[in-house]
């Protein structure tokens, strides 16, 4: 059966199926739960989180079923120009078919369409396959944070200009 990749805006419908994926991912790899997108409120209302001007949710589905999501968000403490690289997550059966592939093309095409000239994210050493990827994406490892995130314990910072 040929894969059918979907990616569309956030519903209200979302948020439970959303936050069960994202921490069904940081128990898949023994991820920290404190500090963490995994223990932060908004996690259960995505869809109300990302009404944030300047900010996007996608949400990917393969042949009909929610696989994954990510999106941008304009971090606090972040310049204008930037955006982060946020929720970027995707369920265990689901990898490997170019949903991320597919959800980073979008969010960076929604990033220029918003005027924003670099990309930031965070994450954690037990995402170590991620990290690689974003490398051969472009993202290069920065000394500390930028922006206010509320994430204290992600100690993996990066950066990648959009132009």
């Amino acid at each position: 059966m040929e894969n059918t990749i979907t990616i569309r805006t956030i519903l209200p419908t979302d948020n439970p199926i959303l936050a069960k994926i994202i921490r069904d991912v940081f128990i898949e790899h023994d991820a920290p739960q404190h500090g963490t997108v995994y223990s932060d409120p908004t996690t259960d209302d995505l869809y109300q989180y990302f009404q944030t001007p300047k900010s996007q949710l996608w949400v990917a589905e393969l042949n009909g079923e929610i696989a994954g999501c990510c999106g941008i968000y304009p971090t606090e403490g972040l310049a204008e120009t930037c955006t982060e690289l946020v929720k970027f997550y995707i369920h265990q059966s689901t990898r490997s078919k170019g949903i991320g592939k597919a959800l980073m093309e979008k969010c960076v095409a929604s990033a220029l369409e918003l005027k924003y000239e670099e990309m930031y994210l965070e994450s954690l050493p037990h995402f170590a396959k991620a990290v690689h990827i974003y490398q051969k994406q472009g993202f290069e490892i920065l000394n500390k944070p930028l922006g206010n995130s509320g994430h204290t314990t992600c100690d993996i910072w990066m950066v990648k200009p959009l132009y």
